[in-house]
């Protein structure tokens, strides 16, 4: 698999009015990313609302997909994302992941 770098996605529907709790979450997250092998940078993104909710995605710059993939396979991985069920009620639905290499 050819070495490119990679941009990981996470979208996020959060129910208004919960914005501030959903971005501590994020605020007060130790994830240790800039320990993790083939790491760039990490970006949340607010986008559009609606009646309803606020559109969050959490973006991650990699040296390449095999660097992400390996992440998600690591106990850095599961120690970042250990209290994810705790956050229940300000979430609509699961977050949607997608996956980009960089072309240009």
């Amino acid at each position: 698999m050819k070495t490119t770098t990679y941009i990981a996605m996470n979208r996020f529907k959060i129910v208004r009015g919960k914005e501030d709790i959903f971005e501590k979450i994020w605020k007060d997250r130790d994830s240790k990313l800039s320990e993790v092998r083939g790491f760039i940078n990490f970006n949340l993104i607010k986008g559009k609302e609606n009646d309803e909710f606020t559109i969050y995605a959490s973006h991650s710059t990699w040296s390449s997909e095999i660097d992400f993939i390996n992440w998600t396979k690591s106990e850095s991985f599961r120690e970042a994302h250990k209290n994810a069920g705790q956050s229940k009620g300000i979430y609509i639905g699961h977050p949607e992941f997608e996956g980009f290499s960089v072309v240009l």
